[in-house]
């Protein structure tokens, strides 16, 4: 177990995904894990509080389409959740932060704003450029 300081940040002066480093996402991944799925409890208990008592018609029609767009969102939140767990095996094994088509660092700042990425910036530009080839085709 290695104890993270209170205010670390991951730093581009440090080596890339040291033990801190490490520590230091795989907090963030479950951290973000533990708030989906709390939200995904909220969603579930709230659904499950009965059905739809409005008698106005366009009342009960407002809270279908309210409860679509939920049960919308709560579907992205599990594909999410099933991602961070995917990158939390990456931690696991030793394999986090670098990019699965090059093997190169995929970088901090990355990593920082989507901690479960497994491409490098010009890896994840390469693969969309092909997608745009192959959709137009």
């Amino acid at each position: 177990m290695i104890t993270l300081p209170q205010d670390y940040r991951p730093s581009e002066d440090e080596e890339f995904m040291n033990p801190l480093q490490v520590e230091y996402f795989r907090r963030k991944l479950l951290r973000w894990q533990d708030e989906l799925l709390r939200e995904a409890n909220g969603t579930l208990l709230s659904l499950s509080e009965g059905g739809i008592m409005e008698a106005d018609i366009t009342d009960r029609a407002s809270v279908e389409t309210d409860r679509a767009l939920e049960l919308r969102t709560r579907d992205r939140a599990r594909k999410l959740i099933s991602k961070i767990d995917q990158a939390l095996q990456r931690v696991e094994n030793g394999t986090y932060g670098f990019c699965e088509d090059t093997g190169e660092p995929i970088g901090l700042r990355r990593l920082e704003a989507r901690p479960i990425a497994t491409l490098s910036i010009e890896a994840q530009e390469r693969h969309e450029r092909m997608e745009r080839v192959h959709r137009d085709d």
